[in-house]
């Protein structure tokens, strides 16, 4: 199932661009557009779904494992100390359509509480960093 007005959903039908990083059957995991720090993740399921509450019991399990090694990815290819993991239902939703937010972090990288601050990509910077996670992923 797919919502035509939704931005997501038209990323996962190819009609806008993004830099994927992971894909499977059931998810698809892009950089933000808009990253807290480069490299910042967002994991989404192919059906619309717009809440956690709302997402199918079968893609629970698949939609966590992916999300776990998204945060190991980060790591291992980023040269990050950790990873913030994160979903808003409703409330500071951007885009009504479920999605899993993994930051690289490292120690005094600025993040404070709920604040987050956006960075840029510079020119093709953004797909160099699709590149070093999907290579992280296998």
């Amino acid at each position: 199932m797919r919502d035509p007005d939704c931005v997501f959903c038209s990323i996962i039908a190819g009609e806008l661009p993004a830099d994927l990083v992971v894909e499977t059957e059931d998810l698809v995991g892009f950089l933000d557009q808009r990253p807290v720090f480069k490299g910042h993740v967002l994991l989404v399921p192919r059906q619309h779904v717009v809440t956690l509450p709302d997402l199918p019991a079968a893609l629970r399990d698949p939609f966590l494992a992916t999300a776990q090694r998204l945060a190991t990815a980060v790591v291992d290819a980023l040269g990050a100390q950790g990873s913030f993991v994160a979903i808003n239902n409703v409330v500071s939703q951007s885009v009504p359509h479920l999605h899993l937010h993994v930051v690289p972090r490292t120690k005094g990288d600025g993040l404070r509480g709920f604040f987050w601050p956006r960075t840029k990509y510079d020119d093709g910077e953004r797909a160099a960093y699709a590149a070093r996670l999907r290579e992280a992923l296998g």
